[in-house]
C-alpha cells in the first residue's frame, strides 16, 4: 500500500513539475504546444505552405502525366501507321519517315511512284486517331 501511495505521489509531483515548466517558459498552464514555438515557428503558417506544396505537386505530377499521355498517344499513333506501311505490298515503308506532333502526322521521305505515293497518304488518313496528315512525300522519277 505505501509503495502505490509513494508511486501516485511521484506522478502527481511530475504533472505539476510539467505545468510548472509550461508557466515558466511562457507556455501557460496547458500541456499542448504552443502555436508559436520558442523557436519561432509558426505551426499554423508551416500547415498552410505544406498544403500549398502539395497543391502545387500535385499540379505538376498532373501536367506531367498529361504530357507522358501525350507522348505515348504520338508514339502509338506513328507504330500503328508505321505497321500499316510494313504490311501493305504497295508501300516501301523504308524509305518513309512518319513524324506525329499531337493527331497531325506528317509523311516525308521518297516513294517509286504516285500509286505508291497515294496509297502512303491514303494509310495515314484512315488511322484512328490522326486528324491531318501533312505531306512531304516526293515521287522518285
Amino acid at each position: 500500500m505505501r509503495a502505490i501511495r509513494n508511486l501516485f505521489l511521484l506522478l502527481l509531483l511530475a504533472a505539476v513539475g510539467v505545468l510548472a515548466y509550461n508557466y515558466w517558459t511562457g507556455n501557460g498552464w496547458t500541456l499542448r504546444p504552443p502555436t508559436t514555438s520558442a523557436t519561432g515557428v509558426d505551426a499554423e503558417k508551416a500547415r498552410e505552405r505544406g498544403a500549398e506544396f502539395t497543391r502545387k505537386a500535385a499540379e505538376t505530377t498532373k501536367v506531367a502525366a498529361e504530357r507522358t499521355g501525350e507522348v505515348l498517344s504520338e508514339a502509338a499513333l506513328t507504330a500503328k501507321i508505321k505497321s500499316k506501311m510494313a504490311l501493305d505490298d504497295y508501300v516501301k515503308s523504308r524509305t518513309i519517315s512518319v513524324d506525329t506532333n499531337g493527331t497531325v502526322v506528317t509523311l516525308a521521305g521518297t516513294v517509286h511512284s504516285e500509286q505508291e505515293h497515294q496509297r502512303a497518304l491514303r494509310l495515314a488518313r484512315e488511322t484512328a486517331g490522326v486528324t491531318q496528315v501533312i505531306d512531304k512525300l516526293k515521287v522518285a522519277r
